[in-house]
């Protein structure tokens, strides 16, 4: 069976094109023209992703994102935007968002991302599947027990979808509880930036992509306290490590 793509584009060249891309590629899609009919329809026949304009009138695409996850909805949601600083991607990822596109885009770009973004879907609807972890040489940085993962301060319960540091229960999207399941697995070890994409994106979207810069930036920022040392490093020209230092 086709999955279910709900498109939402104001931008009647925009959506029609990518409509038929879409299609061609082998999805069944449903395209509208606002938030307002966005929202209709993912209540009405819920998709298996939803692709989103962040610049609609009305309801824009981040309201949407907005409601749905304030429902309990975790349907996969790639943002469309035209806006290209970190700040409005990280208000795109605060609303919810899984991903995002930056226009002018590349179809093929938009293909990959919704590939990867079904693969971590589980067989429920919006059930996230877990991800396989790089094979770790340090049992010890990291162990699992009983469902959950446990590091450097922090604790992943892997089916519950949960992860505190300490006491204080972490707010995560499916993309950050990901990358921060793949570091916490591989403690101390420095995962370059083609492994991680590889891992959670399911594609490398090259040196010039900011993608996973902002998604590690945006982590750190719902990890750091207050005099507690940071967890994520940054090794230049490699990659990511999660350490306590």
């Amino acid at each position: 069976m086709p999955q279910n793509v709900l498109l939402a584009e104001d931008d009647r060249a925009i959506r029609h094109a990518l409509e038929r891309a879409l299609t061609l590629e082998g999805y069944a899609v449903t395209a509208v023209a606002d938030g307002v009919e966005a929202l209709a329809q993912a209540h009405r026949t819920p998709p298996d992703v939803l692709v989103l304009d962040v610049m609609m009138p009305g309801i824009d695409g981040l309201q949407v994102c907005r409601v749905l996850r304030a429902e309990g909805d975790r349907t996969p949601i790639l943002m469309l935007t035209a806006l290209v600083e970190t700040a409005d991607r990280i208000a795109g990822l605060d609303a919810g968002a899984d991903d995002y596109v930056v226009k002018p885009f590349d179809v093929e770009e938009v293909f990959a991302r919704l590939r990867a973004l079904l693969r971590r879907t589980g067989p429920v609807n919006g059930t996230p599947a877990d991800v396989p972890a790089v094979p770790s040489a340090s049992a010890s940085a990291s162990k699992e027990a009983s469902g959950q993962v446990v590091a450097a301060g922090l604790r992943m319960d892997i089916q519950a979808r949960r992860a505190w540091r300490g006491q204080r229960e972490l707010e995560l999207t499916r993309t950050e509880f990901e990358l921060l399941e793949l570091l916490v697995r591989n403690t101390g070890i420095v995962l370059d930036h083609a492994t991680i994409y590889d891992r959670i994106w399911g594609y490398d979207f090259g040196p010039g992509s900011k993608n996973l810069a902002v998604y590690v930036g945006y982590l750190r920022r719902k990890l750091d306290e207050p005099g507690a040392p940071a967890l994520i490093h940054t090794v230049r020209g490699v990659g990511y490590v999660l350490r306590e230092d």
